[in-house]
Protein backbone atom coordinates (compact mmCIF):
# COMPACT_ATOMS: atom_id res chain seq x y z
CA UNK A 1 0.00 0.00 0.00
CA UNK A 2 2.36 2.71 0.93
CA UNK A 3 4.77 1.71 -2.54
CA UNK A 4 1.00 2.61 -3.92
CA UNK A 5 1.16 6.01 -2.60
CA UNK A 6 4.82 6.81 -3.28
CA UNK A 7 3.68 5.88 -7.24
CA UNK A 8 0.85 7.63 -7.34
CA UNK A 9 2.61 11.38 -5.24
CA UNK A 10 5.49 10.72 -8.44
CA UNK A 11 2.30 10.58 -11.02
CA UNK A 12 1.12 13.86 -9.87
CA UNK A 13 4.07 15.56 -9.27
CA UNK A 14 5.17 14.36 -12.93
CA UNK A 15 1.71 15.37 -14.52
CA UNK A 16 2.19 18.94 -12.63
CA UNK A 17 5.84 19.38 -14.15
CA UNK A 18 5.02 18.68 -17.49
CA UNK A 19 1.66 20.66 -17.29
CA UNK A 20 4.06 23.35 -16.26
CA UNK A 21 2.11 24.10 -12.99
CA UNK A 22 5.61 24.20 -10.78
CA UNK A 23 6.89 26.93 -13.03
CA UNK A 24 6.71 30.51 -12.20
CA UNK A 25 4.43 32.44 -13.85
CA UNK A 26 5.48 34.00 -16.91
CA UNK A 27 6.64 37.60 -17.52
CA UNK A 28 5.79 40.55 -19.85
CA UNK A 29 8.39 40.91 -22.60
CA UNK A 30 9.86 44.37 -21.74
CA UNK A 31 8.47 47.43 -24.05
CA UNK A 32 10.94 47.48 -26.49
CA UNK A 33 11.87 44.40 -27.93
CA UNK A 34 13.42 43.15 -31.09
CA UNK A 35 11.57 40.85 -33.25
CA UNK A 36 12.78 37.22 -33.81
CA UNK A 37 14.93 36.69 -36.73
CA UNK A 38 13.46 34.19 -39.84
CA UNK A 39 15.95 31.35 -41.27
CA UNK A 40 16.53 34.01 -44.24
CA UNK A 41 16.68 37.49 -42.99
CA UNK A 42 16.49 39.99 -45.49
CA UNK A 43 18.51 43.17 -45.34
CA UNK A 44 17.04 46.59 -45.77
CA UNK A 45 18.02 49.99 -44.30
CA UNK A 46 14.91 51.65 -42.87
CA UNK A 47 14.51 55.38 -45.02
CA UNK A 48 13.50 58.31 -42.53
CA UNK A 49 10.73 59.98 -43.82
CA UNK A 50 11.17 63.22 -44.80
CA UNK A 51 8.74 65.42 -45.78
CA UNK A 52 9.71 68.81 -47.76
CA UNK A 53 8.47 71.00 -50.90
CA UNK A 54 10.77 71.14 -53.74
CA UNK A 55 11.76 74.47 -55.36
CA UNK A 56 13.81 74.77 -58.63
CA UNK A 57 14.46 71.72 -60.47
CA UNK A 58 17.54 70.38 -61.34
CA UNK A 59 16.63 67.31 -63.41
CA UNK A 60 12.73 65.98 -64.08
CA UNK A 61 12.97 63.32 -65.85
CA UNK A 62 10.89 59.49 -66.43
CA UNK A 63 13.53 56.80 -67.00
CA UNK A 64 12.23 52.68 -68.02
CA UNK A 65 14.14 49.55 -66.95
CA UNK A 66 12.67 46.61 -68.85
CA UNK A 67 15.94 44.54 -68.18
CA UNK A 68 19.18 44.56 -65.67
CA UNK A 69 21.43 45.72 -68.51
CA UNK A 70 19.86 49.28 -69.05
CA UNK A 71 21.58 51.78 -67.59
CA UNK A 72 21.10 55.90 -67.67
CA UNK A 73 23.73 58.54 -66.19
CA UNK A 74 22.96 62.15 -66.07
CA UNK A 75 25.86 65.10 -64.72
CA UNK A 76 25.50 68.46 -63.63
CA UNK A 77 26.16 70.75 -60.87
CA UNK A 78 24.27 71.63 -57.84
CA UNK A 79 24.91 74.76 -56.02
CA UNK A 80 25.22 75.31 -51.98
CA UNK A 81 21.29 75.11 -51.09
CA UNK A 82 20.09 72.17 -49.79
CA UNK A 83 18.48 70.33 -52.74
CA UNK A 84 16.75 66.76 -52.88
CA UNK A 85 16.63 63.54 -54.27
CA UNK A 86 12.64 62.33 -55.31
CA UNK A 87 11.94 59.39 -57.16
CA UNK A 88 7.98 57.53 -57.78
CA UNK A 89 9.08 53.83 -58.77
CA UNK A 90 5.98 51.90 -61.06
CA UNK A 91 6.43 48.40 -60.97
CA UNK A 92 6.34 46.85 -64.46
CA UNK A 93 5.93 42.97 -62.76
CA UNK A 94 3.71 41.92 -60.13
CA UNK A 95 6.07 39.96 -58.74
CA UNK A 96 8.93 42.20 -56.04
CA UNK A 97 11.43 40.18 -56.77
CA UNK A 98 12.20 40.78 -60.26
CA UNK A 99 11.52 45.21 -59.88
CA UNK A 100 14.02 47.44 -58.44
CA UNK A 101 15.66 50.62 -58.93
CA UNK A 102 19.01 52.07 -57.77
CA UNK A 103 20.28 55.67 -58.09
CA UNK A 104 23.63 56.56 -57.31
CA UNK A 105 24.32 60.36 -56.66
CA UNK A 106 28.57 60.87 -56.54
CA UNK A 107 29.94 64.18 -56.42
CA UNK A 108 32.69 64.31 -58.30
CA UNK A 109 35.34 66.60 -56.99
CA UNK A 110 35.32 64.55 -53.87
CA UNK A 111 34.61 61.09 -54.92
CA UNK A 112 31.62 60.44 -52.27
CA UNK A 113 28.78 58.88 -53.24
CA UNK A 114 25.33 58.14 -51.50
CA UNK A 115 23.18 55.11 -52.95
CA UNK A 116 19.33 54.89 -52.76
CA UNK A 117 16.69 52.47 -54.65
CA UNK A 118 13.62 50.14 -54.30
CA UNK A 119 13.43 46.65 -54.17
CA UNK A 120 16.21 43.74 -53.94
CA UNK A 121 18.15 45.32 -50.37
CA UNK A 122 15.93 48.89 -50.50
CA UNK A 123 12.73 49.21 -48.52
CA UNK A 124 9.85 48.84 -50.66
CA UNK A 125 8.38 52.74 -50.72
CA UNK A 126 7.25 53.25 -54.04
CA UNK A 127 7.56 57.09 -53.00
CA UNK A 128 11.11 58.42 -51.57
CA UNK A 129 12.42 61.64 -50.66
CA UNK A 130 16.10 61.80 -50.02
CA UNK A 131 17.55 65.17 -48.40
CA UNK A 132 21.05 66.12 -49.85
CA UNK A 133 23.06 69.19 -48.66
CA UNK A 134 26.46 69.60 -50.44
CA UNK A 135 27.41 71.30 -53.20
CA UNK A 136 29.53 70.48 -56.92
CA UNK A 137 29.00 68.69 -60.05
CA UNK A 138 27.38 65.49 -59.46
CA UNK A 139 27.16 62.88 -61.51
CA UNK A 140 23.66 60.32 -61.31
CA UNK A 141 23.86 56.74 -62.22
CA UNK A 142 20.47 54.90 -62.63
CA UNK A 143 19.80 51.32 -62.71
CA UNK A 144 16.94 48.99 -62.59
CA UNK A 145 15.11 45.97 -63.84
CA UNK A 146 10.96 45.70 -64.74
CA UNK A 147 10.25 49.21 -63.26
CA UNK A 148 9.48 52.81 -64.64
CA UNK A 149 10.73 55.97 -61.91
CA UNK A 150 10.30 59.21 -62.39
CA UNK A 151 12.93 61.20 -60.53
CA UNK A 152 13.37 64.76 -59.81
CA UNK A 153 16.29 66.37 -58.47
CA UNK A 154 15.68 70.19 -57.28
CA UNK A 155 16.29 72.37 -54.47
CA UNK A 156 14.22 72.41 -51.51
CA UNK A 157 12.20 75.36 -50.19
CA UNK A 158 12.93 76.39 -46.77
Amino acid sequence: MRNRVIAILLLIGAGAILAGCTAPPAQSPPAATTPAMTAAPVTTTAVPQFSFTLGQEYLHKKYSFASESETFSEQFHVTNDPWAIVFTVNPTNLDPQYTWFEITATNIDSGRSETFGYGRSYPLDKYQQHPMYNAGPYRFDLKGNRVSVDVIIAKRNP
